[in-house]
């Protein structure tokens, strides 16, 4: 709530490589990114945001794809995939955040290439799949919901002539979507590494979102995205947006006017930016923010699912939790200090796995936040899909 960013994602989300894949033009509205909402990041006289401390375990070297493609899905969109690995290895599809947010090729990396054929691909309206909301948002917005994504990864399944996923892998938005496709298709799914994660409780929203639940840990950030509201609100109106803060920022990010369009998308994507690591760097955030392709889907996916409840229930991912009963594992890595998503949801999820009897392992990574750029997530991450390969490989 991939920011990447960005749920979310890129802060949600992996923003690492994003650009190397999407062209970077300027910011439309002008010329360059747009930082006047935000927030300046803590001190950081160590300077660990470039210089991060090394852990037992990094991403895999860099490959490439042996197939890539699109894959009409109807509705108007095609979904941009490749697919790299071992052709014979064990099937495992990332899924980013955002939503929104879109895929990089960094992402390939959390899987050995040896043991696994990794799938990746850009969710409606995001990264390279077409329509992408930064040149067509109407398009984009057509039948995005989550039943609809969730029937986009099982269709690329089909047409990838995958009888079942080894591992689903999803971070922030994408471990929403991990198990709501998990719960949706239990039979082909054999287990889930999850990061950062969010189930869309009513409070996992209004905490991000509406009530300033991360004013306690970042003020600068919360008020910098409420005083772009605030200045932007016609005379009066203030006292009505500040209630429905989304709403407002849904507002301007399907306005008709580019420059109030890239703006709100600034400010939205900023602030959620400047809660998503532990050290943060400015840099990043400029370069990010100066990437349309990626901007303007994360913000606009993010909002419109927020809005929409994420298209479910409430409740539905704990409520239909028995769906994931015959999961081989789950693997779950969850930074301690992820302001995003708060570690409550990742503890939650593992007492409900762990009373259906579903083996589960839940890590806290100390000194980590919610981005999978985190050092000490990555390491999880790497050592679980590591030992997801070996569960699987023995259970064959």
């Amino acid at each position: 709530i991939r920011l990447p960013l960005l749920l979310f994602s890129c802060s949600i989300l992996d923003i690492s490589n994003a650009f190397a894949s999407l062209s970077m033009s300027a910011n439309g509205a002008n010329g360059k990114a747009d930082m006047r909402y935000v927030s300046p990041p803590a001190s950081d006289m160590a300077h660990q945001a470039n210089n991060a401390l090394n852990y037992p375990r990094e991403l895999y070297s860099e490959i490439e794809p042996f197939e890539e493609g699109y894959l009409d899905i109807g509705d108007g969109h095609q979904l941009y995939y490749d697919v790299s690995g071992n052709p014979d290895g064990i099937p495992a599809v990332f899924l980013h955040g955002g939503p929104g947010a879109g895929v990089s090729p960094r992402v390939r990396r959390f899987f050995d290439p040896t043991k696994y054929k990794i799938v990746i691909f850009d969710q409606r309206g995001s990264g390279k799949s077409i329509p992408n909301a930064s040149k067509d948002l109407e398009a984009s917005l057509v039948a995005n919901t989550t039943p609809k994504l969730v029937s986009d990864i099982d269709k690329l399944r089909r047409h990838l002539k995958i009888s079942k996923w080894g591992v689903v892998l999803g971070g922030s938005w994408g471990s929403t979507l991990a198990l709501a496709y998990a719960q949706a298709y239990p039979t082909h799914v054999s287990a889930l590494l999850l990061r950062g994660v969010f189930l869309f409780g009513p409070d996992e929203v209004e905490y991000l979102f509406c009530n300033g639940g991360t004013y306690g840990q970042n003020p600068q950030a919360w008020e910098c995205y409420c005083k772009y509201i605030q200045d932007t609100s016609s005379d009066g109106s203030w006292d009505v947006e500040s209630k429905n803060l989304l709403g407002a920022y849904w507002k301007r990010l399907t306005s008709d006017d580019i420059k109030t369009r890239y703006a709100a998308a600034s400010a939205f994507v900023g602030y959620e930016l400047s809660i998503s690591k532990t050290y943060i760097d400015p840099n990043v955030i400029e370069q990010y923010l100066g990437t349309p392709e990626i901007l303007i889907p994360f913000a606009v996916m993010e909002v419109h699912y927020m809005l929409n409840s994420g298209f479910m229930h409430r409740g539905q991912l704990l409520d239909n939790v028995v769906q994931l009963k015959n999961l081989k594992k789950v693997s779950i890595c969850h930074g301690r200090g992820d302001y995003v998503c708060q570690p409550q949801a990742a503890w939650r999820l593992t007492q409900a796995l762990r009373n259906l009897n579903v083996p589960v392992d839940l890590e806290f990574v100390s000194g980590a936040g919610h981005s999978d750029t985190e050092p000490g997530l990555v390491d999880a991450m790497i050592r679980a899909s590591d030992d997801l390969a070996d569960v699987l490989c023995l259970s064959e």
